[in-house]
């Protein structure tokens, strides 16, 4: 799809709010020298942001003999976003400034087995932003937006979770579900767009023009960044790296397949590893995928043989899957998040690294950088809040040039 003049001005919007998050006070002219953009366009965004009173004036720099340079930062009492995290073990919530900063949190789990419908996820987002924002001290209509992530594959402009393979979802409404309770902007995406945003604006990321954030959870895929911008794809299901094939004819996959990345390095494929090792290991809590992966990171550290044997056969997939993303995008960061990647993240890089050379090619991967999430708090939750920034940022900005446009001495 063709981008539009007004496309192009909500990212430019959104790119100069980002430097100034990322680099705290700093002058106009520091801003169009790292974005690229001129500083008259600069000049007008940060006016935009100003008059929206989301930035504020801070001070002034040394020019070096010409005129000091007014510093704008942040103001981070200009409101409250939230973001939220739907995975198919819980849902997580975080209330933020407009600086990104985290307010207040609140986690209620999911029991994958008993809890799946569309209104029982709804009633947990409700409940549980709800009662975040109580904690932060706003209602939640005092919010100005709300960003939600939940796994598969999502239309953003219908708000629609069109699959969600977890949950043998097809075509929910959820966003429109989610209105019924939640009285402000709500924006709906995947937690592989959340994370790879978390990244680019707090984490590896920064500064990186070409990053892959693959998330190993119950489920698996790959947010991507190309030049420094989200990558969606044309129907936004760009990165669904963890229904690629990698074992032909292989254990099946909850999207139908067989053979995919997530059914060997997903936490059920970790948990089917570990029985075909050792059916009757205390380390298997059947039905509990958490409880079990917690279990084997322990067992891991304490030398245990099984939990070793499970470790490495999963990295040695895993050394594959990233391998070939390698040499498919040539990415200078790959960063490896979510919650199994918490738990096993260090043994599983570990020895995944030791196993790329064997099938990625030399100079792709002598270029990348391959790292743990190392963002404190919820990647994705903070990821989801910068949905409700972005669509905030798009809102303020027809604001602003209607202002512009009114004629002298007409009041609102």
């Amino acid at each position: 799809m063709k981008r539009t003049s007004r496309d192009i001005r909500v990212a430019n919007r959104f790119e100069v709010l980002r430097r100034i998050l990322g680099a705290g006070p700093v002058a106009r002219q520091e801003i169009a020298a790292d974005t690229g953009l001129s500083l008259a366009t600069v000049s007008n965004l940060v006016g935009e942001l100003l008059q929206a009173d989301l930035l504020e004036e801070v001070g002034y720099q040394d020019s070096g003999g010409g005129r000091p340079r007014a510093l704008v930062a942040v103001r981070r009492s200009a409101g409250m976003l939230a973001g939220v995290d739907v995975a198919e073990t819980y849902v997580h919530v975080e209330i933020f400034d407009t600086a990104l900063r985290v307010l207040a949190s609140v986690e209620e789990p999911l029991h994958p087995s008993q809890e799946s419908s569309p209104a029982q996820i709804v009633a947990h987002i409700v409940s549980s932003l709800r009662a975040a924002a109580d904690r932060a001290g706003v209602g939640p209509e005092g919010l100005m937006g709300v960003g939600v992530s939940v796994p598969g594959q999502i239309d953003r402009a219908g708000g629609v979770s069109v699959f969600a393979p977890n949950w043998d979802w097809h075509d929910v409404p959820l966003r429109a579900q989610l209105a019924e309770h939640i009285g402000v902007p709500l924006y709906l995406d995947n937690p592989l767009r959340a994370g790879v945003l978390a990244e680019l604006w707090f984490g590896a990321g920064r500064g990186r023009d070409d990053v892959a954030v693959l998330t190993l959870g119950t489920g698996v895929g790959a947010g991507l960044a190309v030049r420094g911008q989200l990558y969606r794809g044309a129907t936004n299901s760009a990165g669904e790296w963890g229904h690629t094939n990698l074992v032909m004819d292989g254990r099946p996959c909850r999207c139908g397949s067989h053979g995919c990345v997530e059914a060997y390095v997903g936490a059920p494929g970790i948990m089917a590893r570990l029985r075909e090792i050792a059916p009757d290991s205390p380390l298997l809590r059947p039905g509990d995928q958490t409880a079990t992966i917690d279990a084997l990171a322990s067992a891991y550290h304490a030398g245990d043989p099984v939990a070793t044997a499970v470790v490495a056969e999963t990295a040695r997939y895993l050394a594959v899957a990233i391998a070939d993303l390698i040499n498919i995008l040539n990415p200078e960061v790959v960063v490896l998040s979510s919650w199994v990647a918490a738990k096993l993240g260090e043994p599983l890089l570990a020895r995944a690294r030791a196993l790329l050379g064997r099938h990625a090619l030399s100079r792709p991967l002598a270029n990348t950088e391959i790292v743990l999430c190392r963002i404190e708090g919820n990647p994705v939750s903070l990821g989801a809040a910068t949905f409700a920034l972005e669509g905030y940022l798009e809102r303020i900005g027809g604001q602003v040039t209607a202002a512009a446009t009114r004629p002298r001495g007409h009041r609102r």
